[in-house]
């Protein structure tokens, strides 16, 4: 378990992408804050970028620019930790390096006061949307991966264009229910981690919840995305106590 040792803050879903520059001005300016603000660990739970094609397309300038940010606020004095999304989960261990950021599994524990708390991205919260999950499942294959980063930069490029067209259309055709965290997965995943809070991103849809489990009653907290007139992040005070900044544009 990933121990706090000061304040931390948490964002998700920024979906930084070299058609939204504004998205990436704010970013820089929440990491100058950060840094600013002598924050122990920001932890980054995933869609950091619109999409990753892999960590050979490092010297593509937009995604250099966005490994400067992070490198410069690591060498501020802020430690970064990076939990894969579903858009950016080829992200591996060059980014990391060049990055200066700790990549965390898809499952954390994080040591905030007195109690521990979970953290995740949040699309494996989403068990009723099947179509979804069987689509995970494929692209975290190993198989999946080693073929699609075999491709050249430009194929992959293509193929990650008509993924996002046909996945911004599934959207479209399904009740917004199903693409929210099922209740019981969430009771499930706090229980299997024995943790009565819970972090995470994904479903857009940011928010804070009283839950009650068997043995003990927990909460559940939901970061926004960064979108126009959006924006959050969450901090820890090193008690633990958590509350939301509120970054929308």
């Amino acid at each position: 378990m990933l121990t706090i040792a000061g304040a931390a803050r948490l964002v998700s879903d920024l979906h930084l992408r070299r058609e939204r520059p504004d998205l990436t001005r704010r970013f820089a300016t929440f990491l100058a804050d950060t840094a600013a603000s002598n924050v122990d660990t920001l932890f980054i739970l995933g869609d950091l970028f619109e999409y990753w094609i892999g960590d050979d397309d490092l010297t593509d300038s937009f995604n250099a620019e966005v490994c400067a940010l992070l490198r410069g606020t690591v060498d501020r004095g802020t430690r970064i930790c990076f939990m894969a999304g579903n858009r950016d989960f080829l992200i591996g261990e060059r980014f990391a390096t060049v990055a200066g950021v700790r990549l965390l599994p898809e499952t954390a524990k994080v040591g905030a006061g007195e109690t521990a708390i979970l953290l995740l991205h949040g699309d494996t919260l989403c068990t009723d949307d099947l179509p979804y999950q069987e689509f995970r499942r494929m692209v975290r294959s190993a198989q999946w991966q080693r073929d699609f980063l075999a491709r050249p930069l430009a194929e992959r490029r293509i193929e990650v264009e008509s993924l996002r067209r046909r996945s911004t259309q599934a959207k479209r055709e399904k009740p917004p229910a199903l693409m929210d965290a099922n209740p019981g997965a969430i009771r499930a995943a706090l229980a299997d981690h024995d943790c009565t809070r819970l972090i995470h991103g994904h479903t857009h849809r940011p928010g804070h919840e009283r839950i009650q489990l068997a043995t003990a009653s927990a909460q559940r907290w939901v970061l926004s995305d960064w979108d126009i007139g959006r924006g959050d992040a969450l901090e820890i005070s090193p008690a633990g106590d958590i509350r939301r900044i509120d970054l929308s544009a």
